[in-house]
């Protein structure tokens, strides 16, 4: 009768699948000093088992690699069609309600199906349990753990993480020859660690195509790799304690020195997972928290050292034309420099140009510590509202580089062609803009490392601004547009003004020029006092110049720790200043009762901030209206 298989149920065949190799280190002592019997014993049962496919079951390896990968695929086309009928529907709306007053876009205020706002309230934009989400898990001042992943987002976690325990224990559990079982085990899991790296690398690019094409943010991306890492580092480890069970029972513990000493097989497989174990426990919540900047750097080369270690194990076995996983390995190499070469090409790109040289940055050092920082790029480069960068200063940290919303963007027409005196050559506007170059802005939070470093360097200069050479590379993200719904309202914290402040001129621009559909604009900004105003002041100026500014946009500014009570002044009806902090769920509820059309509510800001906007969402979701929520953020 063949053998009966059986997935492993229960936590005690689990912990005697992890465990099964390192049992027969306690055989007896016949195994440990063999006897010549012995020596044959172990060389026919046990031996064979050590290294190679021997009792590796490679047909079922496959079927759980095409099942792994395959339902990935599935997800991802999920997204995407559900990512192309969202486009559509926005693109319906937008069309059909930017020639209608506010009055007359009724019909896209109520929601068409009745099944939408329960499931945004109770998945799409839940949280893992109860209200926190965003906001960091901190032990103590100085201790973060982290922040809890959605409930939509731990729904896919969940399938994921239990699909690889799965896949890891479904073994022949019948089988009298433990060996035969721990090479099984080492079989499965270093093929499912290797199948999980080819997503790893995918997710860890930031020029990744699932980022534009599926429209997911980063941000989710950065969680998914997290996990997958985790899955990957636990596989690699029941990997090497497979092999290293067997190889004690088969021939010592002395063999297993000569092996990693001796064996560029063994010593790249055992050399990579202590690479890996090194990456998980720098990657622990109050550890990467603590020392990001240097955590990262670390993380990057360690990384490509797991790669070129696993390349090498798959290639130097003694099988011929090596291990089943090695064109795997090399696919995750190409990723991984494509993805980089795409990097270098954005940066060359943007920074760059034989006409007019080096992008330059003029950072300014400001009150609440704080820098704004204008990037002059060489040449004319498309940025949409809600995107962010990455940016790099040369002598000051110029190996670092982060990210940073854009807040403002100049584009700048090409004046060089034309001679004194004579006039331009008759061109369309958007022509002369294109051979012209553009000026990008950031407003950059004063914290440790690179933040602090910055800003104490403009802060030195006798005019508390330098002109530095810089580089840019992105823009990134930009993928929510607010131009198909009739009502915005934009909360932000602190420096998260900046993701905000992105929107509120092309949505002014477009009100005027009659192409968008929004009617009305509502921007919340909470700040700790009236210095953050400087930050923002040029731009905030020019939005309130900007025609029938009035008609259209209302701004409230809640001062939390306000100097001076005179200090609070509202300068007119649609400009108010107020002390204290927000009641979020109160101002949603007012802007509900007057919703234009469909809402959309976004923040970008503080963790707590965010949770709260998030919670308000979720309270005000009805079959009556139609509100949607964006949060921008960068969770590490």
């Amino acid at each position: 009768m063949p053998p009966v298989r059986r997935i492993a149920a229960t936590t005690g065949s689990i912990t005697t699948s992890l465990m099964v190799a390192l049992r027969a280190i306690d055989m007896t002592s016949t195994l440990i000093t063999p006897t010549p019997t012995g020596e044959a014993d172990a060389a026919a049962t046990i031996a064979p088992y050590a290294t190679g496919l021997t009792g590796v079951n490679q047909t079922v390896n496959m079927i759980f690699k095409d099942s792994l990968w395959w339902s990935l695929g599935i997800l991802a086309l999920i997204v995407l069609i559900l990512r192309l009928l969202e486009i559509a529907w926005a693109k319906l709306r937008h069309v059909s309600a930017m020639s209608l007053t506010a009055d007359q876009q009724g019909y896209w205020k109520s929601s068409q199906w009745s099944w939408m706002p329960s499931l945004k309230k109770n998945l799409t934009y839940a949280p893992f349990w109860r209200k926190r989400h965003n906001r960091e898990i901190r032990l103590s001042s100085a201790l973060n753990i982290g922040t809890l992943p959605s409930r939509l987002h731990s729904v896919i976690l969940g399938g994921y993480l239990i699909s690889n325990i799965v896949y890891m224990f479904y073994l022949d559990w019948s089988q009298e020859n433990h060996y035969a079982l721990a090479a099984e085990v080492r079989g499965r899991s270093g093929t499912l660690a290797v199948v999980n790296m080819v997503p790893l690398i995918i997710l860890a690019g930031r020029n990744n195509p699932l980022i534009s094409l599926l429209k997911v943010s980063f941000d989710t991306y950065n969680l998914l790799h997290r996990w997958m890492g985790r899955m990957v580092v636990l596989e690699t480890l029941v990997h090497t304690i497979a092999w290293a069970g067997v190889q004690v029972a088969a021939a010592g513990w002395d063999s297993l020195g000569q092996k990693i000493r001796h064996e560029t097989f063994i010593a790249s497989g055992f050399g990579g997972t202590i690479c890996l174990l090194f990456i998980f426990f720098l990657s622990l919540g109050p550890v990467r928290h603590a020392f990001y900047e240097t955590f990262l750097n670390v993380h990057i080369v360690l990384a490509l050292l797991v790669f070129a270690l696993t390349l090498v194990h798959c290639a130097s076995a003694a099988i011929p034309g090596g291990l089943p996983q090695l064109p795997w390995m090399i696919a995750i190499f190409l990723l991984w420099f494509l993805e980089r070469f795409a990097r270098m090409l954005r940066l060359a790109y943007n920074n760059w140009s034989s006409k007019r040289g080096w992008t330059e940055a003029v950072v300014e050092a400001l009150p609440g510590e704080c820098s704004r920082v204008t990037m002059h790029l060489p040449r004319h480069v498309d940025v949409s509202p809600g995107t962010h960068a990455y940016v790099r200063f040369m002598g000051v940290s110029a190996w670092e580089n982060h990210p940073f919303s854009i807040a403002w963007v100049e584009h700048h027409p090409d004046e060089s062609d034309r001679v004194l005196g004579e006039k331009a050559p008759a061109e369309k506007p958007g022509a002369v803009i294109r051979k012209g170059t553009t000026s990008v802005s950031f407003v950059i939070g004063a914290h440790t490392g690179f933040t602090r470093q910055l800003f104490d360097t403009a802060s030195r200069a006798a005019t508390q601004t330098i002109r530095i050479k810089a580089a840019m590379e992105g823009p990134y993200a930009g993928h929510h547009s607010l131009d198909s719904y009739g009502h915005a309202v934009l909360f932000a914290g602190s420096t998260g003004i900046t993701h905000q402040l992105s929107y509120l001129k092309p949505l002014l621009e477009g009100f005027n020029n009659g192409t968008i559909a929004t009617r009305r604009v509502t921007l919340v900004w909470v700040m700790r006092d009236t210095e953050a105003l400087e930050w923002v002041r040029p731009w905030m100026d020019e939005i309130l110049r900007m025609p029938r500014r009035r008609e259209i946009l209302n701004i409230r500014l809640f001062v939390t720790r306000p100097k001076n009570s005179k200090e609070i002044i509202s300068a007119s009806s649609t400009v108010q200043m107020l002390p204290g902090r927000p009641g979020i769920s109160t101002i949603l509820q007012r802007e509900v009762e007057q919703q234009v059309g469909a809402m959309v509510v976004t923040v970008c800001g503080p963790g707590a901030l965010a949770d709260d906007v998030r919670q308000a969402v979720r309270e005000v979701q009805c079959a009556e209206n139609v509100v949607d929520f964006v949060e921008e953020s960068f969770t590490w």
